[in-house]
């Protein structure tokens, strides 16, 4: 995959966080707080934890920060993958989420 195309992938990723986390705050009450700076989204729960999903450049990677761990994820062609087998990323974060805010959210892209 060129630069160009990770770019674009990566940044319809974090596009699809933020614009679910629109979509949840309308429909749920957990009051996520989304954050964008750069290349990077900061989500902070009611409970004051954080989820942060920020783009890795140089790798072609995205990585994601939650109280279960450090991720990181490329992209395979048709989603992005962790690199250690842990699953596709929008199903992983909606775990992680779900877990940290103590409700079922759902994030897909």
């Amino acid at each position: 995959m060129t630069d160009i195309e990770y770019l674009d992938r990566a940044e319809a990723l974090l596009r699809a966080i933020e614009l679910a986390c629109d979509r949840i705050n309308d429909e749920t009450a957990a009051d996520i707080d989304n954050q964008r700076v750069g290349a990077m989204v900061t989500l902070t729960f009611a409970n004051r934890s954080q989820i942060i999903v920020n783009l890795q450049k140089p790798l072609q990677e995205v990585w994601m920060a939650a109280r279960a761990g450090g991720f990181h994820y490329k992209y395979d062609g048709a989603q992005w993958m962790d690199s250690k087998g842990q699953g596709e990323f929008f199903s992983h974060l909606s775990r992680c989420a779900t877990e940290q805010a103590g409700q079922p959210l759902t994030f897909s892209s």
